[in-house]
């Protein structure tokens, strides 16, 4: 029945496109139809009546839009999918999957563009984010298999992650990895999302936006290395195509990079290289077409599992050095190979009608085998030996995403409306197979490696899982005068089947609605208070004691304060938080083998989040964040740990970068910024008795342009602090980045 749905409802949509619209007059200042995914001068609609309709419908949306709008760079104009100007964002389609105002949207979000990117030079995904409020990022520390954050407290790498406004959903090793290098742009929504975006985390998603192909020539070179011999070359090449007036205009770009060297733990390496070409096609202004491809390659080692006595307070013996390789060099190894395509497709139908539609499938291969460590052996810190156990798996993951969307504008007398329909199509197929055997202790002292076999036993996990979800969503942004109210339903339908190559197989079916009501009111002076709540459904992919997972529920509340002072190129937010999570998905790090899936009951987290960025005057650039919660379980079957704090989860953070160039003078064009990160403390037990504790680190960076180069040196944790960044258990902690020095070149051209 989910099949002949879905392939009924996307026959209709696929027809939309050819449907005629009858055209009524819009007038509206806040969301609009989505701008080319190329920034360009305007162009002429090739249909005769609609220049004179566009004049009056602009003519009338300048008359009832009052409120001055700063500037933001003389010919610069913002493209949702595309570049920021300095750090300040205007506009985004993460809160409502249409082009709005930041200043307009009743929920938290944050941009982080591409020059705050390459300012900040971040090793890897996830160190874009810590600088983002609300966000812990860099969760386990100094491992590059994966990018690993928090939102608002809850675990959402795994189904927070999206690329392109699609779900980058992993279960179990199977896990994506993003490049840096190839993203225009970063938004943190933050707090319930399912109703726009389907099983999603509660605490927010993070959405990457691809690089896309430029109207103007880029032709771009880097290379860099840094204090652990890991050094890399990267390429930006794109711009128009020539082609015969008649066939329309043709854009495509090429991105790539190749990265190959050492980390800061011995027999490490953390060797990535990936390419992503993209082709867009404009037959007509009203028409683009956006085709986009990548392929990566992953080659490290696994992360440390160190015990807390020895990293975080000293054992007998001392500290545990960072450098220290904990498992064997012989048997650990950690390869991911993936690969995606898809497409964005948008055609304007009359002035006040837009159908879009975005789709991509993408597979990941990824093999882990490693050695681990299990606690101290016989649990005594005096022996300095390290149990360790002889873990192999292997995933290989497809996932295919489809998501249709007609926007229509229109005004029901004083209201002015701007109106979604969606239908989102997912499917998910991982086939995970998991090993696991005892290995020889390691001297943490004096490590003595030996030849070791890769664990060749019986699979105690080896399943296919299949997941298939059909949602429909409906939104309306109405707009009267300076209030804007965005009301929001979707209802999804899952089916999920465990085909167990062990014991017997499962299968469920689950229908879910989400809702979201969100009130704001934009006053002359620039402030911006909002208020909204929000339900989130997530249907879990993977296995506890064998039976399926069950979903996940939450709801929020939220109230805010966004201000943007008129004149002035930045903005300020602050907000107010309740989020309650119910049959949360963690990992119990106790089980053998350890971080097998568990679901705890309900967790509940509330607090504030500040912000504020800005682009003051030329050559200066602010951010600054800050967030503090109160995040406890509220339900579970084990009454010991109710009120307690999660494992692993800091509460408080603060952060503030600043960086700044000289626009004149004989200094022009030199540059240097820095900034400064405090991570709370947490707790590496449930019952709260064994204390992480903060850090304060710093961060620097000197730049200089001349004509066409730009050379930079960045620096991460200026004072070399030794930290650890995670505990999830007594027996899995993991240390923070170590001083990371990067010196790059780049030229263009």
């Amino acid at each position: 029945m989910l099949q002949v749905a879905a392939l009924a409802t996307v026959s209709a949509l696929a027809l939309w496109p050819q449907a005629s619209f009858a055209q009524s007059s819009s007038s509206q200042s806040g969301a609009q139809s989505l701008p080319p995914v190329v920034v360009g001068a305007p162009e002429a609609r090739r249909r005769a009546a609609a220049p004179e309709r566009r004049q009056t419908r602009r003519a009338t949306q300048t008359a009832q839009s009052n409120r001055p709008q700063p500037q933001r760079g003389v010919g610069f104009v913002e493209n949702p999918r595309g570049d920021v100007q300095g750090y300040v964002a205007g506009r985004s389609m993460a809160g409502t999957k249409t082009n709005t105002p930041i200043m307009e949207t009743p929920q938290s979000l944050s941009v982080i563009g591409s020059e705050q990117i390459r300012d900040q030079k971040p090793g890897k995904f996830d160190e874009i984010l810590r600088y983002t409020p609300g966000v812990v990022a860099g969760t386990f520390g100094a491992d590059n298999r994966n990018d690993w954050f928090l939102i608002r407290g809850f675990k959402s790498d795994d189904i927070g992650l999206f690329l392109d406004g699609l779900q980058l959903f992993y279960t179990s090793y199977a896990s994506w990895k993003l490049q840096p290098f190839n993203l225009a742009r970063v938004e943190v929504l933050r707090g319930p999302s399912a109703v726009l975006y389907g099983g999603s985390s509660p605490g927010g998603i993070v959405n990457a936006v691809s690089k896309t192909p430029p109207v103007e020539p880029i032709r771009y070179l880097e290379t860099g290395v840094n204090n652990f011999g890991n050094a890399y070359f990267g390429f930006d090449f794109g711009g128009p195509v020539a082609t015969a007036p008649e066939n329309g205009k043709l854009f495509y770009r090429v991105v790539g990079q190749i990265q190959n060297g050492g980390t800061q733990v011995d027999f490490t390496p953390n060797n990535n290289y990936f390419i992503a070409p993209s082709l867009t096609w404009k037959p007509d202004a009203d028409t683009t077409f956006t085709v986009l491809a990548s392929a990566s390659k992953l080659e490290t080692r696994s992360e440390n599992f160190l015990p807390y006595i020895g990293t975080v307070v000293n054992a007998p013996f001392g500290r545990i050095p960072t450098r220290l390789f904990a498992s064997d060099p012989s048997v650990d190894t950690f390869k991911r190979e993936q690969e995606m395509i898809g497409y964005q497709f948008e055609r304007n139908l009359s002035d006040d009608v837009t159908f879009r539609q975005n789709a991509r499938f993408a597979h990941v291969d990824v093999t882990l085998s490693t050695l681990f460590g299990l606690g101290y052996v016989n649990g005594d810190p005096a022996t300095a030996s390290l149990a360790r156990g002889n873990f192999l798996t292997h995933g290989i993951a497809n996932q295919g995403n489809l998501d249709s969307q007609l926007e229509y504008r229109f005004n029901t007398g004083i209201l002015r409306h701007t109106a979604l329909f969606g239908l989102d199509l997912k499917t998910y197929r991982i086939d995970d197979w998991q090993g696991f055997g005892g290995a020889t202790p390691l001297n943490l002292l004096n490590p003595v490696y030996t030849p070791t076999a890769r664990f060749n036993g019986a699979p105690y996990q080896d399943t296919t899982l299949t997941q298939k979800q059909l949602g429909f969503y409906m939104q309306d942004q109405i707009k009267l005068d300076r209030f804007t109210l965005v009301l929001s339903g979707r209802n999804d339908w899952v089916a999920t089947d465990n085909n167990n190559h062990i014991g017997a197989g499962q299968s469920r079916e689950d229908s879910k609605f989400s809702g979201r009501a969100g009130l704001i009111y934009n006053f002359d002076s620039g402030l911006a208070p909002y208020v909204s709540y929000a339900t989130s459904y997530n249907p879990i992919i993977g296995l506890s004691s064998g039976q399926l997972l069950l979903p996940e529920t939450g709801q929020q509340t939220e109230v805010g304060l966004k201000f943007q002072p008129n004149g002035f190129n930045g903005h300020f937010g602050v907000a107010l938080f309740d989020l309650k999570r119910q049959n949360v998905l963690t990992t119990n790090p106790n089980s053998i083998p350890p971080n097998l899936q568990m679901q705890n009951g309900e967790w509940t987290s509330r607090g504030i989040e500040l912000e504020a960025v800005a682009n003051p005057f030329p050559g200066l650039k602010v951010i600054g964040a800050f967030t503090s919660y109160d995040l406890f379980v509220s339900k579970d079957l084990d009454q010991a740990v109710i009120g307690k704090v999660p494992t692993a989860t800091p509460r408080t953070l603060s952060s503030g970068w600043i960086d700044y160039t000289f626009q004149e003078g004989p200094l022009t064009g030199f540059g240097f910024g820095g900034g400064v990160r405090y991570i709370g403390g947490s707790f590496a037990d449930n019952i709260n008795l064994m204390p992480v504790p903060s850090v304060v680190l710093g961060d620097a960076t000197v730049h200089y342009e001349w004509q066409n180069w730009r050379a930079a040196l960045n620096v991460i944790n200026v004072a070399d602090t030794t930290y650890v960044a995670n505990c999830s258990s007594t027996n899995a902690c993991f240390y923070g980045d170590r001083r990371r020095v990067t010196a790059s070149l780049a030229f263009k051209w």
